[in-house]
């Protein structure tokens, strides 16, 4: 006995509205995403019992920030490398040459030695000369 066998429908799934969906999504997903770069150190600052707040804080000023592990940022712009070169030329671009603008050095308490002094030797060498160094109230004991 011969059975008859019926030929194969071949099954096309249409990948065309499959590919739109995933278009829109892609869409959706890029048009609605937020882009946060997080440029700013954080520094714990020392505390000091003498000093005085800042008389007026101008509208422009050069900020020098230098996180516990040494890495430098000048106005909230971390830098690539940490080295006196480097620290020099952003500070000279931020400043535009203007060495009058005031310089404030916020380094945070646990960071070495070397690294503030680094800082400070090239606002020497740009010629700053209003520079200040950022401390908190220390807390007075009772």
């Amino acid at each position: 006995m011969k059975f008859r066998r019926k030929p194969r429908e071949t099954i096309d799934i249409n990948l065309a509205s499959l590919i739109d969906v995933v278009f829109i999504l892609l869409l959706f997903f890029v048009v609605t995403t937020t882009f946060t770069r997080e440029t700013q150190l954080r520094v714990d600052l020392p505390e000091s019992v003498s000093g005085s707040p800042a008389e007026d804080q101008q509208l422009k000023q050069l900020d020098v920030a230098i996180s516990a592990e040494g890495v430098f940022s000048v106005n909230n712009r971390i830098l690539p490398k940490n080295d006196l070169a480097t620290l020099m030329e952003a500070m000279q671009k931020e400043a535009n040459g203007d060495t009058n603008m005031p310089l404030s050095i916020s380094a945070d308490g646990k960071t070495q030695h070397q690294s503030v002094i680094t800082a400070m030797d090239a606002a020497g060498k740009l010629g700053f000369s209003h520079l200040r160094m950022t401390t908190v109230e220390a807390a007075p004991k009772s």
